[in-house]
């Protein structure tokens, strides 16, 4: 099949992307990684010992990032839809996150203890109709905070990707009355065209 030339101007985009070039040089899976790094540079989120799910976690790109904050001695846990390659001491489960089977793996492989971080890179397959793609991806932010109210520790910490349109304020109220503190970041190294968010919240206190 031919590339159109949509697609040649994205390929070509991708390829002079600064961060996807150091991706590259650093070893990283995706240019995603450093949109954690940054948030993690502003707010301290890991630290070793840190128990962290990461749902949406294809290429592994920001599990890479975590393990290496939280030591040998940390966990984390990666779940995505699609297929991963393994990382060393990362736990990987593929399936599908909206399943009931999928999150009693996910729930059983974290065990009795309960998570610092719960973070979720998750996004729908994009139509690039907003009346379509906002509530897709508000369904998957219901799902991975009913997750984190189930399996975050007191005082854990919450990231989510969404975007800013219907619900969103509503879901950013939600978070509010069980978190002490909530903030909206846009990191520099997420695509000045895209509309995504990320919501960080912390201090999480169970009621």
């Amino acid at each position: 099949m031919a590339i159109t030339k949509h697609g040649k101007s994205w390929i070509q985009r991708h390829i002079n992307d600064p961060y996807v070039q150091k991706a590259q040089k650093l070893g990283y899976r995706s240019r995603a990684s450093f949109k954690l790094l940054e948030l993690h540079e502003k707010d301290h989120l890991f630290s070793p010992n840190m128990t962290v799910i990461d749902l949406g976690a294809a290429p592994g790109g920001w599990s890479q990032v975590i393990k290496k904050l939280v030591g040998k001695n940390g966990k984390v846990i990666a779940l995505d839809k699609l297929e991963m390659d393994p990382l060393p001491g990362i736990s990987f489960i593929q399936g599908d996150f909206s399943e009931q089977g999928v999150l009693e793996n996910l729930e059983q492989m974290l065990g009795s203890e309960k998570a610092h971080w719960i973070i979720s890179d998750m996004s729908p397959n994009l139509s690039g109709v907003m009346a379509v793609d906002q509530p897709r991806i508000m369904v998957l932010a219901d799902l991975a905070w009913e997750f984190a109210a189930r399996c975050l520790k007191p005082d854990g910490g919450f990231l989510v990707k969404v975007f800013q349109g219907e619900g969103f304020d509503l879901y950013i109220k939600n978070l509010r009355q069980r978190f002490r503190r909530v903030v909206i970041r846009k990191p520099d190294a997420s695509r000045s065209a895209s509309r995504e968010l990320y919501v960080l919240a912390r201090g999480y206190y169970n009621i």
